[in-house]
């Protein structure tokens, strides 16, 4: 059996650090783990989505109705991988956007978020505020963590909570353990399923 998770948002949000850290914790947990990242033009603002299939699979990508969790850092990046999912489909949205240089010139739009939300009302979303949250907890640079936390609530996802805990001990300078385990709990405990 294997879960088919998808993290999506763009560069400087700490996606492909919180992907890592699933995947140190699959394998901290003796499971098998594979994963693949698409990273955009810029370091800063461009796509980023990494694809992980954790269990016995031999290939990270996932095809058109395959994803089983989809974790949106961003809620546009969140709806561009739709079509991934399924009807039983899990999907964590940050929904705190980041508006694309074009859109702040007034060259193109953004749209709403709830109208966003309102677009994948066919799966089970979950909304989060995890940049507030991590402000809350005392720097925004920890809104990966705090969707790492809301991903371990789910009851598909396959990796225990203290795993992710050590894969964050692991990946993360001592200096700032403290911080980001806070942000961990908070998004742990905004999720309520």
């Amino acid at each position: 059996m294997n879960t088919s998770i998808i993290f999506a948002g763009v560069g400087g949000q700490g996606v492909l650090t919180a992907s890592s850290i699933v995947g140190k914790a699959a394998l901290l947990s003796g499971i098998n783990v594979v994963m693949s990242e698409v990273h955009g033009m810029a370091q800063r603002g461009g796509i980023v989505v990494t694809e992980m299939k954790i269990g016995e699979a031999k290939s990270p990508l996932i095809g058109k109705g395959e994803a089983d969790i989809i974790v949106g850092f961003e809620p546009v990046e969140a709806y561009r991988a739709l079509p991934k999912a399924h009807k039983g489909s899990y999907v964590i949205v940050n929904t705190e956007p980041i508006i694309p240089i074009t859109a702040s010139l007034g060259d193109s739009s953004y749209p709403e978020v709830n109208e966003l939300l309102e677009n994948m009302k066919d799966l089970n979303v979950i909304p989060i505020e995890a940049t507030e949250l991590a402000r809350k907890a005392g720097d925004s640079i920890t809104t990966n963590i705090v969707m790492l936390g809301a991903l371990v609530k789910l009851p598909i996802f396959p990796i225990e909570k203290e795993k992710i805990k050590e894969a964050i001990k692991q990946s993360i300078n001592p200096r700032y353990h403290e911080l980001n385990f806070k942000a961990f709990e908070m998004g742990y405990e905004a999720v309520e399923i």
